[in-house]
């Protein structure tokens, strides 16, 4: 008697990180999973790492906010792995600074990657949800949706992708998919790790202080976002769709 195939996720932005940790995560769960990052070769380590620990993975390279390569990325995974029906938009990227020194470039690079990216990828995959009768959408907001000094851009576009996700809950919900967005905290990763070096502070002492802050008195790490995708693509989170939760460790950042 044949297996039943596994169901096929898609993680952008997965080459580290928080995208890395979702993507093992899921593998974990029985997931094929597609790595995609800008960069192909950078998922290599992901893909080794699912594979390693028995998954099956693929490695495909893409800029999120290119129409033509997302289409072309989305196709070759259906054809290679299976129709995909769990997105999780994560691939993202920072331009820090405050309004009065922000160029029009860092704008629209933070519009392009995070907006325009989730849009891209989530409309490719959305037929073959559609299709299946069954699919997932997870999109990576943020805290600073709230709002950040020197984030005008990031906080927008997280912002953003908050009405995003409740509109496909409403627009998908009767074909069987759900979306949901999840908004972490502070998360010790490479891109908070430059945050700290571009403002000159310690790594350790900059943890230390954020924590500090934090009610659950530490700070988050990638496997607490990868825990809560998990529940959001899991067959028993098929009644929660819309939905915006702040992982955080507490009700305030």
């Amino acid at each position: 008697m044949s297996e039943t195939p596994a169901r096929v996720a898609i993680v952008t932005g997965a080459a580290r990180g928080i995208g890395a940790a979702t993507a093992l995560r899921l593998a974990a769960d029985g997931f094929a999973v597609a790595v995609l990052d800008l960069d192909e070769g950078s998922t290599a380590g992901t893909v080794r790492a699912i594979e390693a620990a028995g998954g099956r993975a693929l490695g495909v390279g893409a800029d999120v906010g290119d129409a033509e390569q997302v289409q072309a990325a989305v196709d070759r995974i259906a054809a290679e792995l299976g129709p995909p029906v769990v997105l999780v938009n994560n691939a993202g990227v920072t331009r820090d600074n405050m309004l009065f020194k922000m160029t029009d470039a860092d704008w629209d690079l933070v519009m392009h990657v995070h907006l325009r990216g989730s849009f891209l990828m989530s409309r490719a995959c959305q037929e073959h949800m559609v299709a299946a009768g069954w699919g997932r959408v997870v999109n990576l907001s943020s805290t600073s949706a709230l709002g950040n000094r020197g984030q005008a851009n990031y906080s927008t576009a997280k912002a953003g992708l908050q009405g995003f996700t409740k509109t496909l809950a409403i627009e998908l919900g009767k074909f069987g998919v759900t979306a949901n967005a999840i908004a972490p905290g502070f998360i010790q990763t490479e891109m908070t790790r430059a945050t700290a070096e571009r403002i000159g502070r310690n790594w350790e002492e900059y943890v230390a202080e954020r924590a500090a802050a934090i009610p659950v008195a530490r700070a988050g790490v990638p496997e607490d976002i990868a825990h809560t995708v998990s529940f959001f693509v899991s067959e028993g989170a098929g009644f929660v769709s819309g939905q915006v939760v702040y992982v955080a460790g507490g009700p305030r950042t």
